[in-house]
């Protein structure tokens, strides 16, 4: 079963337009939630330009109603996120490399690099009770050494896939995603995947892609739900979810015969 999280930092970055508090952020992720989503994720950086401090610790407030809903915080671990790790203990903590003024995710960890680095702070987070998940591009070969630098999961980079989704492309494109999510699998991870999947190439990529736990998703959802209104945008998402499923648990049928 994949889950829906939901990033609200869109929610956030409108609010912020104006010296007001409105959208609320809380307010969306309860509706979110009363729609069926199965998390929340927010992505706070330092210089607040969408999710704040407060918007951190007051989600975290409201998950405490609903227990089963998993609470993902991402983020680059050597600048902030260690701070709202320590004070909010979310269920999961997503560790992606940005750049502080890196206008939006747009690569994977090189752990032959970096990887030194982040183990202290892959045991900072498990002491604070957090899965921890690498932000990764989809290179089969790094995926054991997440494992080795003691991650949970990786979080596959997908922005490459959405624009190869409807290209000559696109099943080149699958086929790096199917071959590093089965590394992965192998390696002893679980496997996320994030951005730009939308209601247009999430099917598709979860038929293709094996083992996905989770995909997180702000910025197209939210662009979704000015056409159709939030809660009924989670809705849309979750059945593209299970209609991916549906097409896995066939295909796992005809191969059994």
């Amino acid at each position: 079963m994949t889950a829906l999280s939901v990033n609200l930092n869109r929610v956030a970055l409108l609010r912020n337009s104006r010296p007001l508090h409105i959208p609320s952020v809380t307010h969306a992720a309860t509706l979110v939630l009363e729609a069926g989503a199965d998390g929340i994720t927010l992505h706070p950086r330092p210089d607040e330009r969408h999710v704040r401090p407060a918007d951190v610790r007051e989600v975290a407030q409201l998950l405490r109603q609903w227990p089963n809903v998993e609470y993902n915080l991402e983020g680059n671990p050597l600048h902030q996120l260690m701070e709202h790790v320590q004070a909010v203990r979310p269920a999961q903590c997503t560790f992606v490399p940005d750049a502080i003024d890196a206008a939006t995710s747009d690569h994977g960890w090189d752990l032959r690099r970096d990887g030194e680095r982040l183990r202290p702070l892959i045991v900072q987070a498990h002491d604070r009770g957090a899965r921890v998940s690498l932000f990764m591009d989809p290179e089969p070969e790094q995926m054991a050494l997440a494992r080795a630098l003691g991650a949970d999961r990786v979080e596959l980079y997908t922005e490459p896939y959405a624009r190869a989704h409807g290209t000559a492309e696109q099943s080149a494109s699958l086929e790096r995603y199917r071959v590093a999510a089965e590394a992965a699998l192998r390696a002893g991870l679980e496997v996320n995947a994030g951005h730009d999947l939308n209601l247009l190439n999430l099917r598709d990529f979860l038929r293709a892609v094996p083992g996905v736990r989770e995909v997180s998703i702000g910025h197209a959802l939210i662009s979704d739900a000015l056409e159709f209104g939030l809660a009924h945008t989670v809705r849309l998402y979750q059945a593209q979810i299970r209609q991916a499923e549906v097409a896995w648990l066939c295909a796992a049928g005809e191969g059994a015969r």
